[in-house]
Parts: structure tokens; C-alpha cells; sequence
């Protein structure tokens, strides 16, 4: 069991129990295409006002892109830092699929708070991909703070994720 121990002039204040994959997850990678932008925004606003740190790899606008492009972008910053990502587009299956070539990486398409507490849990991922056509703004702040808080429960299921990677 892993501790954080806070002390104020010597004295003992606070004790929190803490997983330490959850405090590497402060730094968010975080893109999308053209469709997703919008979304994309209010998310990196949402991580931002809770104290998170967000590298935004575009798009930066609403004009046509690619979504490869920013989905390879997010998938090595995070592979590169061993932190988390974020990617949106319109249904989600392009970033995800083009995430998911680098080795390493664990994205998981989510559409509602049980997938996405389940892709941490038993899945160990490491990238979130969101469907802007088919979340509003609400549900996929909800979806990012469960993702950035739930922890990868290991035992069984560790066995099946070190299984992923070819």
C-alpha cells in the first residue's frame, strides 16, 4: 500500500492512501480532428480548472484535419512522458484505432461511466477516446474525471493486458 504523508513543521497532518498511476496522471496528452474540436475545448477548460496539466496537440480549429495525425501525436507524447491521453472525434473509432497501432498504448472508445470505469479497472487504459457526436459536454467531463480517477485493479486482469501488445 502506497502513502502519501503530509507534514506541517514536523507535525503529522494528513495521510492519504494513493495509487501511484494516478498521480503520474496530472500530465494529460490530448487531441482531436474537426469534429471533436469543440469538445476537445471544454475538456482541456474542465482539466484545467482542476488543476491538471493538458499538452494540446490540435486540431485548433473547426476546418477539415485528419484525425490519424492527432491521434499518433497524442499516442507518443504519452508513450513518451508515461502519462495519459485524451482524443476526440466524431464517432471515436478513428482516433482510437489509430491510438491503439502504437505499442504500448491502451485506448478505449467510452460512451458512458461504466465503460470508462471498466477500461481503467480491468483494462489498464492509458488513452481516452470520446465520440463528440454522441456525448454532450457534461457526460464526457464526468467521463474524463472517473478515467483520471479510477485505478487499474492488476491481479487477473494484469495477466490479460500483458497479453495486448504483439
Amino acid at each position: 500500500m502506497n502513502y502519501l504523508i503530509i507534514r506541517i513543521l514536523g507535525f503529522h497532518v494528513a495521510q492519504y492512501i494513493f495509487d501511484p498511476f494516478t498521480f503520474r496522471m496530472k500530465l494529460i496528452h490530448i487531441g482531436a480532428d474537426h469534429a471533436g474540436f469543440d469538445l476537445k475545448e471544454a475538456v482541456k477548460d474542465y482539466c484545467g480548472r482542476n488543476g491538471l496539466k493538458v499538452i494540446d496537440h490540435g486540431t485548433f480549429s473547426t476546418a477539415s484535419t485528419d484525425y490519424p495525425d492527432y491521434a499518433h501525436k497524442v499516442a507518443l507524447g504519452v508513450l513518451e512522458d508515461n502519462a495519459v491521453g485524451i482524443l476526440i472525434c466524431g464517432s471515436a473509432n478513428g482516433v482510437c484505432m489509430s491510438a491503439n497501432k502504437h505499442q504500448g498504448i491502451r485506448a478505449a472508445l467510452c460512451w458512458n461511466k461504466e465503460i470508462v470505469t471498466l477500461a481503467r479497472q480491468h483494462n489498464n487504459a492509458n488513452v481516452l477516446c470520446l465520440p463528440a457526436r454522441y456525448v454532450s459536454t457534461e457526460a464526457a467531463t464526468i467521463m474524463v474525471e472517473l478515467f483520471i480517477n479510477t485505478s487499474f485493479e492488476g491481479g487477473r486482469h494484469q495477466n490479460r493486458v500483458s497479453k495486448i501488445d504483439i
